[in-house]
């Protein structure tokens, strides 16, 4: 998979991809990450990216000029699945939405800063537009890290155990089962006995009854959607 993030902020964004699980998919080659610093496609002075929005009011718009030449020269290079908008009024990013983008060749992510970005770039070339929740950031560069996270944890090779992200919360519109690690009693507080019995069909019933009373408990809407 390749991911381009177009951004004012370059430095914003780097850190969560030179660690962890992002970093590691990276050095295997699972994905590669780019990062486009709008500031380079523009011919205004001081490097300008945004401007007054027509019709008064407070809030700088990003600019059309400079995000057109930036996408236009990518999609000049190569075909994309999706052209990404993350933006406080996108769809609100969930498993099922990483899970199919997951499965994406390559994906552009395009970061709102400011007021937002001139509405004919999201007419001419958007295809998804993305929220990571109904508040407002000062820009989409941290929902677009958390975005990558979503997606590239669910690429395959990119976890140590394959099924880890299959039994994470939100897969199957469950939360996830407690869990529990050694030691098995600390404090007077004990493991459940089912998960030391060895008895593995016991053990994944009892997860599955656990995940739905969990669920049940704190996100009965999501057995409403099911």
């Amino acid at each position: 998979m390749r991911i381009d993030i177009i951004t004012v902020l370059p430095e914003l964004l780097k850190s969560p991809f030179e660690a962890s699980i992002l970093k590691r998919a990276i050095d295997k080659g699972l994905v590669s990450v780019h990062f486009h610093n709008l500031r380079d496609h523009t011919d205004h002075s001081y490097n300008q990216v945004d401007d007054y929005q027509f019709g008064g009011g407070a809030g700088m718009v990003l600019m059309v000029e400079p995000v057109d030449r930036c996408i236009s020269g990518l999609v000049a290079q190569r075909d994309y699945d999706e052209i990404i908008y993350m933006t406080p009024d996108g769809d609100t990013l969930n498993q099922k939405m990483a899970n199919r983008l997951s499965l994406s060749g390559n994906i552009i992510i395009l970061c709102g800063h400011y007021k937002g970005v001139d509405q004919r770039i999201r007419d001419a070339y958007i295809t998804k537009e993305i929220s990571v929740g109904d508040y407002v950031l000062s820009g989409g560069e941290l929902g677009a890290a958390i975005l990558c996270d979503a997606v590239i944890r669910l690429i395959p090779g990119v976890l140590n155990n394959e099924t880890s992200a299959l039994t994470d919360s939100f897969q199957d519109n469950l939360l996830a089962p407690p869990v529990y690690t050694r030691p098995a009693e600390y404090k007077g507080m004990k493991v459940p006995e089912i998960l030391l019995s060895g008895n593995f069909p016991k053990i994944e019933a009892w997860r599955e009854e656990k995940a739905l009373e969990r669920t049940k408990k704190l996100r009965p809407d999501l057995l409403n959607d099911s």
